[in-house]
């Protein structure tokens, strides 16, 4: 089988998901696909013409994110009409599928020059938990047969099974905020970092604007759990609510609310793209390798606990790759909530200095569709920083789901 090459990576920053608020939140979402796609192109002068697809994470592909993202948004970046796009939704885990579906095109033969990608626009598209396709109430087979509660309330039901209290989260919550400001304050981020200019050329982000450097865990302490009322909103006439839901697979558990905003992943605006060549046309054109794939997994879990699916996803792709855990120089675990990476830490027995070094979405935010493609590029950046070699990138989706991949720095 070839192998897929990682040639670059950017993204934006990512804005505030509020509106009003947020530096990005009065954009284009495909004004920021097509932010990341350009910039690619211009750092690697890339002829367009020959992009094979593009294809794009994007969760909630509705208004302005309906109707193929990742074609639009090379359309608007000045791209050869021949380069396709595609737009996937695998929630949470949409970024690193993109990459991993982009590298597996050029592994198989069929493509030779492939990005892979996200956007997420929170601020105009945020899950309204109301509204969630796992209650629907006109599809009550399904939830019969598979309650799917919302995230909140699931990563307080696990951090109860898992005996995992209040003062952990929230210290691993204070944890990402201070690497997150180290990371900034030594430009650990500028080697992937792309400013995002309005249409009139004015600059509307050059930094990122979620981070809270002065946490503490006192302030922390002060946050009342978030997700104690949601987990007894009611969903339908019947009086459903998210507690009853989990209380159909766990009809014991008496759950701890012990997550909050300071230790849940933040609302934010963002996109990324990672560039991808097979070697023969590397070599033709010119382009210097940065990586290369190693291995790639994607796994199911609970879908009522949804979160548990990444230290699976993490030993599925490590036996891929016929590797072990201490193969590993670096990890990367999307910090939806705080307790899947404090779990995933403690099921793997890792070294809490090898994973999310540079923070994680609790400091930072998580731009649904695009995180996965950021973890990577920001993987990428920090083999080549600390000179390691192999980085394992995983994350949680709804549904209970996780992808993986494994990259090794050329």
């Amino acid at each position: 089988m070839a192998e897929a090459w990682i040639i670059d990576a950017c993204r934006t920053p990512r804005g505030i998901g509020k509106k009003g608020k947020g530096a990005l939140a009065n954009e284009h979402p495909q004004h920021l696909g097509s932010t990341v796609l350009k910039a690619l192109a211009e750092r690697n002068d890339v002829n367009t013409a020959e992009v094979d697809d593009i294809i794009f994470g994007t969760s909630s592909q509705r208004g302005q994110q309906g109707g193929d993202l990742a074609r639009m948004a090379a359309l608007d970046a000045g791209y050869d009409t021949r380069s396709s796009g595609v737009t996937l939704d695998r929630f949470c885990g949409s970024g690193i599928t993109a990459v991993n579906i982009a590298a597996a095109s050029i592994m198989s033969g069929m493509e030779d020059l492939v990005i892979g990608g996200g956007c997420e626009m929170m601020s105009t598209f945020g899950q309204d938990p109301s509204q969630s396709p796992f209650i629907d109430s006109d599809n009550l087979h399904l939830r019969d047969m598979h309650p799917q509660p919302h995230q909140g309330v699931c990563a307080d039901a696990i951090a109860t099974l898992e005996g995992i209290d209040r003062e952990a989260v929230d210290q691993l919550a204070v944890v990402s905020q201070q690497r997150a400001a180290n990371a900034i304050a030594n430009g650990h981020f500028d080697k992937s970092l792309v400013p995002v200019y309005k249409l009139d050329g004015t600059l509307a982000l050059d930094h990122e604007e979620f981070p809270r450097p002065n946490t503490t865990l006192e302030s922390l302490s002060e946050l009342k759990p978030s997700f104690e009322a949601l987990a007894d909103y009611p969903l339908d006439e019947a009086g459903t609510t998210f507690r009853g839901l989990i209380a159909k697979k766990y009809p014991d558990l008496t759950i701890n609310h012990v997550h909050h905003a300071g230790n849940s992943s933040g609302v934010v605006d963002g996109a990324a793209a990672i560039l991808l060549a097979s070697p023969d046309y590397a070599k033709a054109h010119g382009m210097k390798p940065r990586a290369r794939i190693v291995a790639m997994s994607n796994i199911g879990d609970s879908p009522t606990l949804m979160l548990n699916a990444p230290v699976p996803a993490a030993h599925k792709v490590l036996a891929k790759a016929g590797m072990s855990v201490g193969d590993i120089d670096l990890f990367e675990i999307n910090e939806a909530f705080s307790v899947v990476a404090e779990k995933f830490i403690r099921d793997l027995n890792l070294d809490r200095d090898k994973v999310n070094v540079n923070g994680g979405a609790m400091a930072l935010g998580h731009p649904i569709g695009a995180t996965g493609s950021i973890l990577i590029g920001t993987m990428l950046d920090e083999l080549e920083r600390q000179d390691k070699q192999f980085g394992l990138v995983t994350m949680c989706a709804a549904g209970g789901m996780a992808p993986a991949i494994i990259i090794e720095r050329v």
